[in-house]
C-alpha cells in the first residue's frame, strides 16, 4: 500500500475501525486501549474489560481464540489474534493453568515457600498489551511502506516472557548470589498496619532499623536479601526484624523513615484506590515540533521497526525492558551506559561472565558509555539523540530536566523524536512515595488484589510492575511512532508502573466502584498437591477440583483422575529450570551466545 498520508490527527488511531471477536478475558483489555488511542468500535460495539463485543467479527473466532482487526484512512487491515498457548495441545486453556505451566506460579510462591496463583490475571493483561503492540507495529510498517499482514500472540509466551530473567537465572553457569528461601516484607506495626519498606542505600536501611533498635546482627545479615529481593522474589531475612516492626507503631516507624532515609509505605486497599482513581489513560502522548526523519527501506513483515533507532538510558527493569521488545521488533537499540558499564552486568548469576538476569533484558544491545555528569557528554548524547528516531529513559523524577535532556531540550536538536518516560507515578499521586515495583504495589491495592480474601494482603516479590510496565513503555512508544509516522511531529510519550498497576487491578478496582468485594474468594488460584508436585484446575474446574484428595498421587495420575471426572488442569512448573525440558513448550526456549537461557519472541507475524 501506500504510505497514508500526514494527517491532523492527535492519536494514532484516529479515523480506524476496530473489530473484535474472543473471549472477554483476553479482548478486553486490548479494546480498551485500542479505543483510548483513536479506534472507533461502531455503534453496535459494547466496549471495557470484561465486557464481550459484538463487533463486526473479521472472522469467525473458536472458543479460546480472540480476533482483532483494525482498518482505514489509507491502512489496509491489519490483523491480529491471541490464543492461551501456541500450541492448543498443551493443557493451557486459561489464566489459572497459563500461570502454572509457565512458572509464574512457582515465582510468585517463593515467599511462601510453595507455589501460588496469582489472584489477578496477570497473564492476560500482558497478552492484551503484546497484541496492541504487534498491530501498532504492523500499522507502522504499513506507514513506512510495507505491507499488511496478521500477528500471533499467547498468553504462554506473555508468561515466558514474564519470568524470563528467572529463568536466565536458573539456567546460568553458577548460582544465586542470594539464598531462595521463603520469607519477605510486608512487615506489621503493633497496631496491626501491612507496610513496604524501600531502600536501594545500605546505610539507610541499617539506619531505619537502628532506629527501631533491631539487633546488629540481624540488621547486617537481613541487608544482602531484601537488597536482591528484585532478583529472587524472595527475601529470607531474620524473623526478628518483623518482631522488631511489630513493637513499634505507625508513627515511630515513619520517624524511623524520614530520619534514616528510607521509605515506608502503607499498604492501601483496593477500595481506597478506587475511591481516588482520577480515570487518566495508562500512558500519555504529546505531539511537539514538526519534520519527518527519511524513510528507510520498507521493513519485512516480522521487522517492522527495521530502521529505526533506539537510544535507551534505562536502569533496572522497565525501560530495558521496554527497549529489549522495540528491539525484537527490528529496531537498533543503542544502551547508553556510564563510565565502565553497566554495573548490572556483573550481577550474579552469569553466564560467560555476563549477569544471565542482564542478557534476559539486554542481549543484542549496543552500548555507548557515556558520562552524563559532564558537559561535554551530554553535548554528545545530544548529537545522538539528533541522528535517533527514539530516546527512552527511566531516570529519576526531575533529572532529565536538571541535566538538560529533557524532551523540550532534545526537541530542539531533533523535532522529530519520539521522547519517551517510563516512571513510577506519572505525577499523578501527591505525595507519593519512592516510584520502585513493591512500592508502587503497596500504594495502589496490587498487595490486595494478587491475593484472595483468605490470605493477607502482600505485594508479590515478583516484579510485576516493572515488567507489565516496561511492555506498557513499549506500547507507548509504538503508539508514539505511529502517530508522529501520521502527524509529521514529534512526539513525548509517559508511562508508569502506577498505569500497569491500574490496567492489572481494573478488574478489581470496578468491582470496588460497585460495592462489592473486590477480592477473588478463598482459595482462588491455589496449586492442589500431589505426591510428587502440584496441579492447578482451570478456574471453572477448581472448586470441583479441590474436592478430590491427590495428595497420595502423582501428578500424572492425578491429571488423569480430574480428567476421567471432566475437569481440566495442569501441572505446575515448580522449577524455572525445568521448562528447558517441558513439553509443553517443546522448541521454544534456545540459549543465546553467551549460553543463557531465552524465551521464543512473544509474537509471530505473518
Amino acid at each position: 500500500m501506500a504510505s497514508p498520508a500526514v494527517t491532523r490527527t492527535v492519536r494514532p488511531l484516529e479515523g480506524l475501525h476496530l473489530a473484535a471477536s474472543g473471549p472477554p478475558g483476553l479482548t478486553g483489555l486490548v479494546l480498551e486501549h485500542l479505543t483510548l488511542l483513536g479506534a472507533s468500535t461502531g455503534a453496535r460495539t459494547r466496549v471495557g474489560r470484561g465486557a464481550g463485543t459484538r463487533a463486526d467479527p473479521p472472522e469467525p473466532g473458536d472458543g479460546g481464540t480472540a480476533r482483532i482487526a483494525l482498518s482505514g484512512r489509507g491502512f489496509d487491515r491489519q490483523d491480529a489474534s491471541m490464543s492461551w498457548a501456541a500450541h492448543p495441545a498443551s493443557g493451557m486453556t486459561d489464566e489459572a493453568t497459563v500461570q502454572a505451566a509457565t512458572g509464574i506460579m512457582a515465582v510468585h510462591g517463593r515467599r511462601d515457600g510453595a507455589p501460588r496463583g496469582l489472584a489477578v490475571d496477570y497473564a492476560a493483561t500482558a497478552t492484551g498489551v503484546l497484541a496492541v503492540q504487534g498491530l501498532l507495529a504492523g500499522l507502522l510498517a504499513q506507514a513506512r511502506g510495507g505491507g499488511a499482514g496478521r500477528v500471533d500472540t499467547s498468553a504462554d509466551r506473555a508468561g515466558l516472557l514474564a519470568v524470563s530473567q528467572y529463568l536466565a537465572a536458573a539456567g546460568a553457569d553458577e548460582g544465586e548470589a542470594a539464598e531462595l528461601a521463603p520469607g519477605g516484607p510486608p512487615f506489621t506495626s503493633a497496631e496491626g498496619l501491612l507496610f513496604e519498606l524501600e531502600t536501594l542505600d545500605p546505610a539507610a536501611w541499617a539506619a531505619f532499623w537502628r532506629a527501631l533498635r533491631a539487633p546488629v546482627e540481624a540488621i547486617r545479615a537481613g541487608w544482602r536479601p531484601f537488597q536482591f529481593r528484585y532478583a529472587t522474589a524472595c527475601a529470607p531475612f531474620p524473623r526478628v526484624l518483623h518482631a522488631t516492626a511489630r513493637a513499634h507503631n505507625w508513627q515511630r516507624i515513619e520517624a524511623a523513615a524520614a530520619t534514616s532515609g528510607a521509605e515506608v509505605c502503607r499498604l492501601r486497599t483496593l477500595a481506597e484506590r478506587a475511591a481516588e482513581h482520577d480515570g487518566a489513560a495508562p500512558w500519555s502522548l504529546a505531539p511537539y515540533g514538526s519534520g519527518h526523519r527519511p524513510l528507510a527501506a520498507p521493513p519485512a513483515a516480522a521487522r517492522p521497526l527495521a530502521g529505526l533507532t533506539v537510544l535507551e538510558a534505562g536502569r533496572r527493569i522497565q525501560a530495558p525492558l521496554a527497549a529489549h521488545l522495540l528491539r525484537l521488533l527490528g529496531a537498533d537499540v543503542v544502551r547508553i551506559e556510564p563510565p565502565g558499564g553497566d554495573p548490572l552486568r556483573g550481577m550474579p548469576p552469569a553466564c560467560s561472565g555476563i549477569s544471565a538476569r542482564w542478557l534476559a533484558l539486554n542481549r543484542g544491545k549496543q552500548a555507548v558509555e557515556v558520562d552524563i555528569k559532564s558537559a561535554a557528554d551530554r553535548r554528545r548524547l545530544r548529537e545522538m539523540a539528533a541522528e535517533a528516531d527514539v530516546f527512552l529513559h527511566n531516570w529519576a523524577p526531575g533529572k532529565a530536566a536538571a541535566l538538560g535532556l529533557d524532551s523540550a531540550d532534545l526537541a530542539a536538536v531533533n523535532p522529530a523524536l519520539v521522547y519517551a518516560y517510563t516512571g513510577g507515578w506519572a505525577g499523578r499521586i501527591p505525595g507519593a512515595p519512592m516510584g520502585t515495583d513493591f512500592m508502587v504495589q503497596a500504594r495502589t491495592g496490587v498487595g490486595e488484589a494478587a491475593r484472595p480474601q483468605d490470605e493477607p494482603p502482600a505485594p508479590s516479590l515478583m516484579t510485576l510492575l516493572d515488567v507489565l510496565g516496561g511492555l506498557m513503555g513499549a506500547e507507548a512508544v509504538l503508539a508514539g511512532l505511529l502517530l508522529r509516522e501520521r502527524t509529521g511531529a514529534g512526539v513525548r510519550v509517559d508511562s508508569s508502573l502506577l498505569g500497569a498497576a491500574d490496567a492489572l487491578t481494573a478488574p478489581a478496582l470496578r468491582r470496588a466502584r460497585r460495592g462489592a468485594d473486590p477480592r477473588r474468594p478463598a482459595g482462588f488460584r491455589r496449586p492442589l498437591r500431589t505426591a510428587d508436585g502440584w496441579i492447578a484446575p482451570t478456574d471453572t474446574c477448581a472448586p470441583a477440583a479441590a474436592a478430590y484428595d491427590l495428595r497420595e498421587l502423582p501428578t500424572g495420575d492425578a491429571l488423569a483422575q480430574l480428567r476421567s471426572h471432566g475437569l481440566s488442569a495442569t501441572a505446575v512448573t515448580t522449577d524455572p529450570a525445568d521448562l528447558h525440558h517441558d513439553p509443553r513448550f517443546t522448541g521454544s526456549i534456545s540459549r543465546d551466545a553467551h549460553g543463557a537461557p531465552a524465551v521464543p519472541d512473544p509474537w509471530s507475524f505473518v
